[in-house]
């Protein structure tokens, strides 16, 4: 039998270094991975928020765990075991309001770094999968953050969780057996309860997995950087370790200082104030509105208020919430231009930025009442929504003229360093523009 032949830079220098090395690879697959991995030499600190992410993944499975040992998922005694956890436990209100101002920050990140995927054209192939399994993730995160919003057993937990699971009767045949399996009866109580509890346990170490892949992926195909050229020789990059770690250093202790502050500070700031009342059936909240992070795709739902053919406005407007989501699995094949970077395609940039605007302007249209006015500027921002991935995206790539790109990396840096040293420019026949986003 062969001996198999490691590959990589990673040399083993003690005994018992090369002992495990011959056996089982791990610290070889660390080094190479971590350190010695080459990166582009032009990433900036939009590329920080994937390691911010992974950071806050542990918080949240860490903090969760401990959480989870004094929780108790009852109709009865959830709330109560809320109230004990930040009184009685030992610094178990640092862990709560961890946990829960934590879960604010990932969503955070996570949107900068969808916005920073769709600016650079990260999805184009062939990171395709890359991008699908980010996808992916998302998904996860938001099923995780409403099953774990529900929890404290709070007015506005009880009453989002019988309005979310109740947009799944629009569906006609299978719309009332999945509401019911997820409820696990005809009204949330406690089997709810005990469902949600164990299902918000156990996606998080599914999406560790997945995150495992979409690094794996990423190691495969590379990583873009803002300029969206292909890494062409060993001039463009330079090693992970210490050049992207340091940026990622910096990015993390400014995020995690505004965690922090938050925390500790002002932890209840981006809760609601209902949920700290004990979930009643019997009163209903005066307005019903889930966390920030789903108010984009709350004014989606509710902008559809008319009857398309069969579709009724309800079961039209759950499509429309959900659509709003997986368009996004489709977005490497929507975008025609051959042109990765948005830095060189002038029409796209403007309208990824209205897309930014339109998606914070559906973010604040989901908290207000749906009523008046604020239901016919939810469906212009709805049409808008989806007009930029099925018009624009694909229109943009057959009639829109890029700027000239650079030749490669390299070029691009050393043209951006002389123009801002007042140097002669390098390469000026094929110079980058002095736009870097």
């Amino acid at each position: 039998m062969s001996k198999l032949e490691h590959h990589g830079t990673y040399t083993p220098t003690t005994g018992v270094g090369k002992w495990v090395d011959a056996r089982m690879p791990l610290p070889r697959l660390m080094y190479d991975s971590f350190v010695a991995y080459p990166v582009p030499r032009n990433l900036n600190y939009a590329y920080t928020f994937g390691g911010i992410l992974s950071i806050f993944l542990v918080i949240q499975i860490l903090t969760g765990v401990v959480l989870a040992m004094h929780y108790v998922p009852s109709a009865d005694e959830a709330f109560d075991s809320v109230e004990h956890i930040m009184r009685d436990v030992n610094s178990g209100w640092l862990l709560r309001y961890m946990h829960q101002n934590g879960a604010h920050f990932f969503f955070l990140a996570v949107y900068l770094h969808i916005f920073r995927g769709l600016y650079y054209g990260s999805y184009k192939a062939p990171r395709e999968l890359l991008w699908i399994l980010g996808c992916i993730i998302y998904l996860l995160m938001m099923a995780t953050a409403f099953m774990g919003y529900v929890l404290p057993w709070g007015q506005m937990s009880f009453w989002g969780a019988t309005v979310i699971t109740g947009f799944f009767t629009a569906f006609p045949v299978v719309g009332e057996p999945i509401q019911q399996l997820l409820l696990g009866g005809y009204a949330v109580g406690d089997p709810t309860l005990n469902r949600f509890f164990s299902l918000h346990y156990l996606l998080p170490f599914m999406i560790a997995g997945v995150v495992i892949l979409h690094v794996w992926a990423l190691h495969v195909t590379g990583q873009t950087n803002p300029t969206g050229i292909e890494v062409k020789s060993k001039t463009d990059t330079v090693p992970f370790t210490p050049y992207a770690t340091i940026k990622d250093a910096f990015a993390l202790v400014v995020f995690l200082a505004l965690y922090a502050y938050f925390v500790f500070y002002m932890p209840n700031f981006l809760g609601h104030a209902d949920n700290y009342i004990p979930a009643d059936p019997m009163v209903t909240p005066a307005h019903i509105v889930p966390e920030w992070y789903f108010l984009p795709f709350y004014a989606i739902l509710r902008a559809i208020t008319f009857d398309i053919g069969p579709i009724t406005s309800k079961l039209g407007g759950v499509i429309a919430m959900f659509g709003a989501v997986a368009i996004l699995f489709v977005v490497p094949w929507l975008d025609t231009s051959k042109v990765r970077s948005a830095v060189y395609r002038p029409w796209y940039k403007l309208f990824f930025w209205l897309f930014v605007i339109n998606a914070i302007f559906l973010g604040w249209l989901g908290s207000q009442p749906a009523e008046g006015v604020y239901v016919a500027l939810a469906q212009f921002g709805t049409a808008f929504y989806f007009a930029f991935f099925l018009i624009v995206m694909p229109l943009l790539g057959l009639i829109e003229k890029p700027r000239r790109t650079p030749n490669s990396i390299t070029e691009a840096v050393l043209d951006r360093s002389s123009k801002g040293s007042g140097a002669p420019q390098v390469g000026a026949a094929t110079a980058a523009p002095d736009d870097r986003a």
